[in-house]
Order: C-alpha cells, then sequence, then structure tokens
C-alpha cells in the first residue's frame, strides 16, 4: 500500500470511534493492515479476512474466507468495514459489496479504497507544464494525437490471483455506496486511487 493511500485512510477513520467490532476484508498481517490504525484501538473485536490463510496474531483474529460470502457473520455485525486494493482482484466484486452492506451495522461506517480511471488527456497526465508534458506533445503530433487525447492513465496490471478492474469516481459513489449516506470519494496519486466511505442507512 502506498504511504499516501495510508495517510488517507488514517485520516478518515480518525474522523469516527470504534468500539464495536470491525473488518478489514483482504487484511494481509504485517504493517499496512489497517486494523492497526488508532481508530480500531477502542475496539472489542478486530476481523481480519483474506482467501489466504494467515496466523492470527495479537488482537487480531485471521479468517481465511471469501468475501463473496460472510454468511459466517451476522446482519448488522460490525461498526466499521474496510477494504483496500481488493475488489479489482475479486471477478465477483459486487457479490462483495452486497456482503459488507449486509454485515455492517446501522450507521456503521465503510471505506473502500480501488485502483481507477478519471478523464481524458495530456492535461490529465501532467497537471503542471513541464518538459516532460511538451515531449509528450510532441509525441503526441508524430504517434496519434487521438489515441492519446482519448486515453487516461490506470494502474497496470497486478494479479493477485487475478486482476479484472478499474473504476470510476462515479462507479464509487454510486455503485459502491448506492443507499449509503455521508458519502464522499477521495482521489489521490496518478494513476489515481480513490477511496470511498459512507454510512449505512
Amino acid at each position: 500500500m502506498s504511504p499516501e493511500v495510508h495517510r488517507l485512510f488514517r485520516q478518515i477513520l480518525a474522523e469516527h470511534a470504534f468500539s464495536g467490532p470491525v473488518m478489514e476484508i483482504g487484511a494481509v498481517d504485517n504493517a499496512d493492515c489497517l486494523l492497526h490504525l488508532s481508530a480500531f484501538d477502542h475496539s472489542i473485536e478486530k476481523i481480519a479476512v483474506n482467501l489466504i490463510a494467515q496466523n492470527s496474531t495479537g488482537p487480531i483474529h485471521f479468517i481465511s474466507q471469501n468475501a463473496n460470502d460472510l454468511s459466517c457473520f451476522k446482519d448488522h455485525y460490525f461498526d466499521a468495514v474496510v477494504c483496500n486494493s481488493v475488489l479489482e482482484h475479486d471477478p465477483l466484486f459486487w457479490k462483495t459489496l452486497a456482503e459488507i452492506r449486509r454485515v455492517t451495522a446501522k450507521n456503521g461506517v465503510v471505506v473502500i479504497g480501488v485502483p481507477g480511471y478519471a478523464g481524458m488527456g495530456l492535461h490529465q497526465l501532467f497537471k503542471k507544464r513541464n518538459l516532460l508534458q511538451k515531449a509528450m506533445q510532441i509525441l503526441a503530433r508524430v504517434y496519434d494525437k487521438e489515441v492519446l487525447s482519448a486515453s487516461t492513465l490506470t494502474l497496470g496490471e497486478h494479479f493477485f490471483p487475478g486482476d479484472y478492474y478499474r473504476f470510476s469516481e462515479q462507479a464509487v459513489r454510486e455503485v459502491f455506496f448506492a443507499g449509503f449516506t455521508d458519502v464522499k470519494v477521495y482521489k489521490t496519486l496518478n494513476p489515481p486511487r480513490f477511496i470511498g466511505v459512507g454510512k449505512k442507512t
């Protein structure tokens, strides 16, 4: 996880106080585990879900489970569910979203980070005019200006075990958080990563 993405999750979650159970989907047993964030210091239970079996350490209980089916957890159980850089690897990500919605408590907080794409054209690649932008504009004249002007940067393929999707800010807001309240979507880095947050009604 990039330091900037980690910082943004920390900032978003610091605005809330959690004491009940919390879950991270796609958690790994290292410093990037979002359940280590201070926002969760007072949570009575920390559940980490991953397809790959991991040993439980300290206060975090790791479960080897496909997030498409979290029927081992009751409805409306978790005060917070967090998930980062997982849904692009999930061929049936909409099932995971449905399970997140089901297991999150009323007024519970959901935070989801995904790689995305944004506007088209060279001006999206380079926010400041510099030598690299000028070089790209010259290249565009030689190559195919229409192709470059209709393109956007995205994060390259990274198989874990597969890599299926990239998402728009609109998808994060209107699909991931459909029916949620207080929805905000943050954009960081280039190629863009989106981090959405909302409360379950």
